[in-house]
């Protein structure tokens, strides 16, 4: 049996009070398709007297809530207007629920009638979300590019030294001055990464975690000289260029 939600909904525009498709007529079809259909009804939702265009809270539970599978499998309308009388917005509510692995059921356009044609318009539906997913990846992807060429903080964890502060990067005093020990005992007095790891703890020095300092943990240090510098980048296959954020190593830029 599966377990599914109900939703019922009758509008300002004539339909409230005794339409004839109204929630009890509703209600009632509901009942006897999922008692037909191996169905249980675990929830109800509704909206009365609520514009079908403007404001459906009861609807908007269901999409943007915690409706979630399990253990919901379906929602199960009476008729498609209920939920939009535009189809195109209907299968855009029909795709946001498949991506939740939740199937909208319309009882009097039971879309499984038309066999081969039904899972076309779930494809269909899919293929839209997909389409959308990639479309905000690359927006963003493009506008941290295009941040990132400008020298600018795209994202992703600050190097030691520095952190993210209205979508830049900061220097941490305390950090910076480790930062700055690092590259002088390394690049001046020619010390090793067990040196520079052992003379830090020496110190009681801990790392952003509040833990020991590594040998890695310095190496890493260390490996970002160029951010340290002034320079940014964003992915390691992307060039460097002069970076907004202020530099902890005042060397040649």
């Amino acid at each position: 049996m599966r377990n599914v939600v109900a939703y019922i909904r009758v509008s300002t525009d004539g339909q409230f009070g005794d339409d004839k498709f109204g929630l009890d007529a509703q209600r009632e079809q509901i009942i006897n398709y999922c008692a037909k259909n191996d169905m249980n009804i675990l929830k109800w939702y509704s909206d009365e007297g609520e514009s079908g265009a403007k404001c459906r809270p009861g609807f908007d539970e269901i999409i943007y809530g915690e409706v979630t599978n399990p253990p919901y499998e379906a929602v199960v309308v009476a008729k498609s207007d209920r939920v939009a009388r535009d189809i195109n917005v209907y299968f855009y509510y029909q795709g946001t629920l498949l991506r939740k692995n939740i199937e909208l059921i319309s009882i009097c356009e039971d879309f499984g009638q038309f066999g081969v044609f039904a899972n076309a318009l779930k494809m269909f539906t899919l293929t839209c979300a997909e389409m959308e997913r990639e479309n905000i990846n690359k927006r963003t992807s493009a506008g941290r590019s295009i941040k990132s060429a400008r020298g600018g903080y795209s994202g992703g964890r600050p190097p030691y030294g520095y952190r993210a502060a209205n979508h830049s990067l900061e220097i941490v005093s305390d950090e910076a001055e480790i930062v700055r020990t690092v590259f002088r005992m390394k690049d001046t007095e020619g010390k090793t990464y067990k040196n520079i790891c052992d003379y830090l703890n020496s110190l009681g020095k801990t790392n952003r975690s509040g833990t020991k300092f590594s040998i890695s943990t310095v190496q890493v240090i260390y490996e970002n000289k160029k951010v340290y510098q002034g320079f940014y980048r964003y992915g390691k296959n992307a060039e460097w260029v002069k970076g907004v954020q202020e530099p902890i190593l005042r060397g040649e830029r």
